[in-house]
């Protein structure tokens, strides 16, 4: 088998792996179970106060939910991508696609990528590349979509269980700080299931980079997904490696005020993504969830259950008497068990999100 047959080929394994029980969730409970909101009896609004949408410098979003980066490569997931577009333009969300290498590398594979652009001439779209590639390469990402914005995945562990993946990180941080400068559109640094650390961040903030996705474990889990393609599966004691997404906006907390901060990996339903708003993130991604429904029972219903969720957002922002993103913020919330026991092991004091309260 060539090396673009073997590529489109792992695309569809990718997708059909990603769709499994097995494959999200390495918790038997959620981190996001461990947040607790404190009930506010007077919330002093009303549900049709409350705006979802969400003003950052360099994207305006209709809603704070994007879809996050999935698939393109190959003519199935090529499919997916023409609906997950289909669902972002009725939607109002922002969308990301998946690693662009293979379109980048291949001129007929282009397309399973463009089609997203097609489909959602005005959406907010971002191109995907990882932190391995040139700068040619990521200026020929943007221009395959017209993309609004850049995300440059961050993939060591899958790399290293990936039957065929990369050995040598040398550079990466080097890589990414010549992308920053050279390019004139948002560039969020974004990890893939496995959280960030306050180093991290500290290290990407100091290069220039201004987006970061933290991108938890409990969602899609990569390390599963390349272990299930090696003969042996000799990898799977690491299937719990990384931080939970609730960890990493924990961890990102100090520098909420000087760099945007998205989260993904492991939201199961609204309440999780308005405790990620809380904890800081501008947005939030969906993956897994948005994609199981498409597979299952089409366009139309997954359009329905991102309007449901975005009803259902508002409906929790009203009654926690916040009127707007930024206000979750200033509710209070409670971190118990694990997560309270890794802010006190990391110095995080938790104490600033019990005891906050909205100003009124």
């Amino acid at each position: 088998m060539d090396e673009n047959k073997m590529r489109e080929k792992r695309k569809d394994e990718h997708v059909q792996l990603a769709i499994s029980p097995q494959t999200n969730s390495s918790l038997p409970l959620s981190h996001f179970d461990q947040l607790l909101f404190v009930h506010q009896s007077l919330p002093n609004i009303g549900f049709n106060d409350v705006s979802l949408k969400v003003n950052i410098q360099g994207l305006q979003l209709d809603t704070p939910m994007y879809i996050n980066a999935m698939t393109g490569g190959s003519k199935m997931t090529g499919e997916i991508n023409a609906s997950l577009a289909k669902i972002a333009c009725e939607t109002g969300m922002a969308m990301a696609v998946g690693s662009q290498h293979a379109g980048l590398r291949n001129e007929t594979l282009k397309e399973t990528y463009q089609v997203v652009r097609k489909s959602n001439p005005k959406g907010i779209i971002f191109a995907n590349v990882g932190a391995d590639v040139p700068l040619d390469f990521a200026l020929r990402a943007i221009e395959m979509l017209e993309a609004n914005a850049l995300q440059i995945h961050l993939n060591v562990p899958q790399e290293l269980v990936m039957p065929e993946g990369e050995r040598d990180f040398k550079g990466w941080l080097q890589q990414i700080e010549q992308v920053v400068h050279h390019i004139d559109i948002p560039v969020i640094a974004k990890e893939v299931g496995f959280g960030m650390s306050k180093e991290t961040i500290r290290l990407l903030k100091e290069i220039g980079v201004q987006y970061v996705d933290v991108s938890g474990r409990g969602g899609t889990n990569f390390i599963h997904i390349e272990n299930q393609r090696r003969e042996h599966r000799e990898y799977e004691y690491l299937q719990g490696w990384g931080q939970t997404t609730p960890i990493a906006l924990l961890e990102a907390h100090e520098y909420l005020n000087s760099m945007i901060v998205f989260a993904s990996g492991g939201v199961r339903n609204p309440l999780d993504v308005v405790k990620c708003l809380s904890l800081g993130a501008k947005a939030v991604g969906l993956a897994s969830p948005i994609l199981k429904i498409l597979l299952k029972a089409g366009v139309e219903e997954a359009i329905e259950e991102i309007k449901h969720w975005q009803e259902q957002i508002k409906t929790i922002c009203t009654m926690l008497g916040a009127k707007n993103i930024d206000e979750l913020r200033n509710c209070s919330i409670v971190i118990t068990k694990e997560v309270r026991e890794w802010c006190e092991a990391r110095g995080i004091d938790i104490t600033l999100f019990s005891q906050r309260s909205k100003q009124r």
